[in-house]
C-alpha cells in the first residue's frame, strides 16, 4: 500500500515517460458504466486526469463537450493526437484551471486514489453547476479466473478503491459493471508494463515481472497458444451531486 504523499505523488507521475505503452495498453470503459454515471441532461463534462484520452474519447463519441485535465505533458500529448477538438489542459483535481460552474459533471477514472481529496472535493464542487455530479470509476481485474489470480499474484492484487467525497455533495452512491476485454499476449504484457509499481521498479526487476507475465501466458492452460483471449474487468463506480437550486 501507498502511504505517504510523497510516494503516492511518484507512482501517479510516473506515467508520463511511457504515455505511449499506457495509450496502447490500457482498456476502454464500458458503456453501461457511463450510462449510469452521467446525470441525465449532461452536455459539458470535465475529464479530470485524463490520461491519454480514454474516457474522453467515449464521451466525445456521446455528443458530450468534454474537456480534458491532466498534469503531465506526456500523457496530454497522446491525448491532443488521438482527440484534436477536445481543449486539454495542464492541470491537477487540486487545481483545476477552469472558471466555476462551468461544467454539468467531473469524471475522474483510474485516478481518484491518486489525489489529495481535501483540496480536490471542494474544487470539483466549483467547477460543477448546481445539481452537478462527480463521477468516480475504476477498471480492475476480475479475480475470479485463475489466470488472472495468477496474475495478481504476480503482479498484485487489486484491492477495491476507497471513495472519500463527502460535502459539499450529497450521499454518494456505487455500483459495478463485469465484462471482458480482449487482447493478446503483447498487450498483456504492455499492460503489466503500464502499471505504476511496474514502472518504478529497478529494469532488473521489471524484467523479471514481465519474464513471469510471459511464462504464464506460454504455459497456463486457458492462454497457451492462443493469440488472443478475454480478460475479465470489474469497473467500480461512485457517483455524488451537489445540491440543486
Amino acid at each position: 500500500m501507498i502511504r505517504s504523499m510523497t510516494d503516492r505523488q511518484a507512482h501517479a507521475n510516473s506515467f508520463g515517460p511511457v504515455a505511449d505503452l499506457y495509450e496502447r495498453a490500457r482498456p476502454p470503459y464500458p458503456a453501461e458504466a457511463l450510462d449510469w454515471l452521467l446525470p441525465a441532461g449532461a452536455t459539458r463534462v470535465l475529464d479530470l486526469g485524463a490520461g491519454t484520452g480514454k474516457l474522453a474519447r467515449q464521451l466525445h463519441t456521446r455528443g458530450l463537450d468534454v474537456t480534458a485535465v491532466e498534469p503531465s505533458e506526456g500523457m496530454l500529448g497522446q491525448l491532443r493526437r488521438v482527440l484534436p477538438g477536445v481543449p486539454a489542459i495542464i492541470g491537477t483535481a487540486e487545481s483545476v484551471p477552469m472558471a466555476d460552474h462551468t461544467v454539468d459533471a467531473v469524471l475522474v477514472a483510474q485516478a481518484w486514489h491518486w489525489v489529495d481529496t481535501e483540496r480536490a472535493v471542494p474544487e470539483a464542487a466549483r467547477v460543477l453547476t448546481r445539481g452537478g455530479r462527480l463521477c468516480l470509476l475504476w477498471n480492475q481485474r476480475d479475480q475470479r479466473r485463475d489466470w488472472v489470480r495468477r496474475l495478481g499474484e504476480i503482479i498484485g492484487v487489486e484491492t477495491p478503491p476507497t471513495a472519500d467525497i463527502g460535502a459539499p455533495f450529497g450521499p454518494a452512491t456505487t455500483a459495478e459493471f463485469r465484462w471482458t476485454h480482449r487482447i493478446g499476449p503483447d498487450e498483456l504484457l504492455d499492460l503489466v508494463a503500464s502499471r505504476s509499481s511496474v514502472i518504478l521498479l529497478r529494469p532488473d526487476e521489471r524484467a523479471a515481472v514481465l519474464g513471469q507475465v510471459r511464462q504464464l501466458a506460454a504455459t497456463h492452460p486457458e492462454l497457451v497458444g492462443r493469440t488472443s483471449f478475454d480478460l475479465p474487468y470489474v469497473t467500480r463506480c461512485v457517483r455524488a451531486d451537489l445540491p440543486g437550486a
